[in-house]
């Protein structure tokens, strides 16, 4: 988060983004993944990469928003986790958000500063300005637009659901952060090591409900959270806290309705309908901190920077959740 991560090196590619006049070409080999440098008047300053399947993504495909963490390549995360190789067999479309050290020297999204993560101001509405670029030029189906980041790119995962809540069906945090845990670079920094034991469900609900005007009967967004039990960068109460501030938002019992060991040492659990619930969290006992992936799955990841062998692929298991998993193998 505020520290982290390498770069790891790795090359994918896409079809046909953006426009030449509106883009370089960064790297190919199976597909392109291309840079765009016109996606509005970008406050963040970020900048925005796209990746999408060598066959083109079919109208009213989803879109999804990939954010790396500290130190992390932007396209050799979205390598490494899974995520290209399963847009690539879905036909779904990846923006690849980068972080510059003119923002952050560790390249960490800021993910704790109120004027980067507020609604309309910030890195939080370059990312915004991403989504609805890339929508329009793959003609998205808006109703299925999903962000996912691991660490520091979990935590604003997390903020931008919460500035954009009409904007995203859903997202996953991996590693991450509370919504509102901190405004300061010193406090995220404590927050992470030490996460708020006296903070309330109530107050964790609040953090977020005061980052969007009032929202009438519209549901917030559906949760995925990820977390490894031997996490030394970020600790694992915080994902706990998260789990709690998004079941309560839905209007959830503190408790979750199922509670299951599905591999040995991963447990998962959910809050809402089993068959679709609202907020789902998985804890790997043995894994430190980082995105978990399956190498010995067709498409399940591979290890690399912070990206770690847990024996699953958090990817394929957040797509399914999202409902997005087609007929995946």
């Amino acid at each position: 988060m505020l520290r982290q991560f390498q770069r790891a090196a790795s090359s994918f590619v896409a079809f046909g983004w953006p426009p030449p006049a509106a883009a370089k070409e960064v790297r190919s080999r199976a597909g392109r993944v291309t840079e765009t440098l016109a996606f509005g008047s970008n406050p963040g300053g970020l900048r925005m990469l796209v990746y999408a399947p060598p066959k083109a993504p079919p109208a009213g495909a989803p879109l999804i928003v990939v954010m790396h963490g500290c130190r992390q390549d932007a396209e050799a995360f979205a390598a490494d986790t899974g995520w290209i190789a399963l847009a690539a067999r879905l036909r779904v479309p990846l923006v690849l958000p980068v972080q510059t050290a003119a923002n952050n020297r560790q390249h960490c999204f800021n993910w704790f500063r109120p004027r980067d993560v507020g609604r309309g101001s910030g890195e939080a509405m370059s990312v915004r300005q991403m989504v609805a670029t890339a929508s329009k030029h793959f003609a998205s189906d808006r109703r299925r637009v999903f962000i996912v980041g691991l660490s520091a790119g979990g935590a604003m995962a997390a903020a931008m659901l919460a500035a954009y809540p009409a904007v995203f069906a859903a997202g996953a945090v991996v590693a991450g952060m509370p919504v509102g845990s901190a405004s300061t670079s010193s406090m995220a920094l404590y927050r992470m090591y030490h996460a708020d034991p006296y903070r309330s469900r109530a107050g964790l609900v609040a953090a977020v409900r005061a980052a969007v005007p009032p929202r009438g009967s519209r549901p917030w967004p559906r949760l995925s959270i990820w977390q490894g039990g031997r996490d030394r960068v970020v600790n694992p109460a915080n994902a706990e806290l998260l789990a709690a501030q998004w079941s309560g938002l839905h209007g959830l019992e503190a408790d979750p309705e199922i509670d299951t060991l599905p591999l040995p040492g991963v447990r998962r659990r959910a809050w809402g309908r089993a068959g679709r619930p609202a907020v789902e969290l998985w804890t790997i006992a043995e894994m430190a901190h980082g995105f978990p992936v399956d190498p010995a799955v067709t498409g399940g990841g591979r290890p690399g920077a912070w990206v770690l062998d847990a024996g699953i692929s958090a990817a394929r298991h957040i797509a399914a959740f999202w409902g997005i998993d087609g007929k995946l193998p």
